[in-house]
């Protein structure tokens, strides 16, 4: 390439925002513009998309695939066959697809394609278009595909759909053919199966006509007031930087609007079914604003200047912007609720891991910010808010529902190993990030993370270089153990020997995951030491909080250590690993010594 192609090869990268800090990052860009006139007598739309699809990669493309998602929302898809053969299957789908109606499945029927004017050979297969290209798209070149579709919005099963159980007429996820992510790892067109999603940065410039009689909430900013044409309402919306559209709409809905941090509006949808439901949204804005003032505190603040809740009957699901929840449940569960799928516009509206591979460091992430949130929102005095999550995955360990994280979202074994996974497992990769790092270095990890990642994709290797430059601790061994190995911890207090004015302290690591140990000691006289035993494949050690003492490294290969500790004329009364329960720690009876029941002998005594 000559140096004058390669210069204005850069130049038109860094217009269109894809060259980043890290060296050899780059994303496709996909900017939409389409408009649909809605049928609410028949559920059906027809529209127009043009898509502007620029290439940043290296390779030249051949071919581009599309996400239909209502296809899969007829008998005999995959998501369908999937949810009645699998051991678990997930409740509010079973056999529901199977048993749909020609006029209550969803479609999305492409009439017409074009590539840069000229008409492109395509080929559907379940919910993936396939598209051969007339003209190969070349690095740093882009190409435009016009296209008009209709669609048939299926009953509300999963997320997306109309007609659902608290009433509302649409909501309207994955409702329009979306271009699929190709990255460094290319081409990521997975079947809809009922997961997670993965999209292509851009801009949306979305109108969307429908009867008068209703109000329209989305993703992105409203242009103007709604126009009346004819027996119709135009609504346009774009917005910038983001992946993904979501929409919903009602004839009862009602809006609240206020503002939040940073002058963000906050926008609340929902049907005032009864006094009840009037009540819990009338006073959500407030619990929202202290949620998203927490955030923008601890983990990032959030880039957009609007945001909003939209009830849409189906538990809740995040989309950029906007969420869409359930609505008529008691006042704790819309502020949970409404807490979980706000805290997703950072993990997965502006970091946007590619959750189909990556769940936990979506759902995860937003789980253990959601705990913190709720314990500050309900002034909870308790001091670990994540006991829940070391419940919940040693009851599924014993259960054999634990799978690794590495498994792609669409193929764990069981719903229920996914969930734990993904929202578990994920929030444990942080609770214990933030014991080995310590919490002040593990919330400014995070805040960096987001600040130099946000709207990148990033991958667990970016998150966990992001997490050692913060701590200056190694932690290849952590996410090894963790979300590779699913190795079980368990270190227990073996014996105190004191034979004179000093004791001796033997622990040892009875499990298969080494970590760093918080030990706690409480003495005869009620004064209590807390004591830091790192590991040596760390290469250092978190900041020792006031009178903490420190001890040399573990090397991983011993399973024996003791320390000692000066008495002065002191007596132990008990030594205590991991007091504040930060570990996933498998037997916590063996972390207090000494305890109710005996040890084997051979387990007791330790000698150098």
């Amino acid at each position: 390439m000559s140096l004058k192609r390669s210069a204005a090869t850069l130049l038109f990268l860094l217009f269109n925002g894809s060259l980043i800090a890290q060296a050899g990052y780059w994303q496709q860009r996909a900017e939409y513009e389409m408009e649909i006139d809605m049928n609410v007598e028949t559920h059906r739309f027809d529209g127009t998309q043009k898509l502007t699809y620029y290439n940043n990669s290296p390779e030249t493309l051949d071919k581009v695939f599309y996400h239909l998602y209502f296809n899969a929302f007829q008998p005999g898809s995959m998501m369908d066959v999937r949810s009645r053969t699998i051991d678990d299957p997930d409740r509010r789908i079973r056999d529901r697809i199977y048993h749909l109606e020609p006029d209550q499945t969803g479609y999305q029927l492409i009439k017409s394609l074009k590539q840069n004017g000229k008409t492109v050979s395509y080929q559907v297969s379940g919910s993936i278009l396939e598209v051969t290209l007339n003209e190969p798209i070349s690095p740093g070149k882009k190409a435009v595909f016009e296209m008009k579709f209709e669609a048939q919005v299926p009953v509300q099963i999963r997320r997306n759909g109309r007609n659902n159980k608290e009433g509302i007429d649409y909501s309207m996820a994955q409702w329009y053919p979306k271009m699929c992510e190709f990255d460094i790892e290319g081409w990521h067109a997975n079947p809809y199966i009922g997961r997670e999603f993965h999209g292509v940065w851009g801009e949306f410039d979305v109108t969307i006509n429908i009867d008068s009689a209703y109000t329209v909430a989305a993703t992105g900013y409203l242009l103007g007031e709604a126009r009346p044409a004819g027996r119709f309402r135009s609504w346009r919306f774009k917005a910038p930087r983001v992946h993904d559209f979501v929409w919903a709409a009602d004839p009862d809905y009602r809006q609240i609007t206020v503002k939040g941090p940073n002058d963000v509006d906050l926008h609340f949808f929902f049907q005032p079914t009864d006094s009840a439901t009037i009540a819990n949204w009338e006073a959500l804005p407030e619990k929202a604003i202290q949620c998203m003032e927490i955030m923008n505190r601890d983990f990032g603040v959030y880039p957009y200047k609007q945001f909003s809740t939209i009830q849409g009957g189906d538990g809740g699901m995040e989309y950029p912007m906007a969420t869409l929840i359930s609505g008529e449940i008691s006042f704790a569960a819309l502020v949970s609720v409404t807490v979980h799928e706000m805290l997703h516009n950072w993990y997965q509206g502006v970091l946007a891991t590619n959750e189909a591979l990556y769940p936990w460091m979506d759902e995860g992430f937003t789980s253990y910010a959601q705990n913190r949130i709720l314990k500050e929102i309900w002034e909870q005095g308790q001091d670990n808010p994540h006991l829940e999550d070391y419940a919940r995955y040693i009851r599924s360990k014993e259960l054999g529902y634990v799978e690794p994280l590495g498994t792609h979202a669409d193929h764990y074994t069981r719903n229920a190993s996914y969930s734990v996974a993904a929202y578990t497992q994920g929030a444990l990769v942080c609770t214990q990030l933030e014991y080995i790092m310590g919490e002040e270095a593990f919330l400014k990890g995070m805040r960096t993370y987001f600040g130099e990642w946000g709207f990148k994709h990033p991958t667990p290797r970016d998150f966990k270089r992001v997490m050692e430059r913060t701590s200056g601790l190694e932690l290849d061994w952590f996410f090894e153990y963790w979300t590779r190995l699913n190795r079980d911890l368990d270190y227990a207090v073996t014996a105190i020997e004191s034979p004179g004015d000093t004791a001796t302290v033997y622990v040892k690591n009875t499990g298969a995951m080494p970590m760093p140990l918080d030990i706690e000691i409480e003495f005869n006289d009620g004064s209590v030491e807390h004591h830091y035993v790192p590991i040596k494949m760390m290469w250092g050690q978190r900041e020792l909080a006031e009178g903490e003492i420190a001890h040399p490294a573990w090397p991983w290969t011993f399973p024996n250590y003791a320390f000692r500790v000066p008495l002065n004329g002191k007596v132990i009364k008990q030594v205590q690993i991991d007091p504040r329960h930060f570990t996933v720690d498998m037997d916590r009876t063996n972390n207090i010594f000494p305890r109710e029941t005996e040890l084997p002998e051979e387990e007791i005594l330790f000698k150098r």
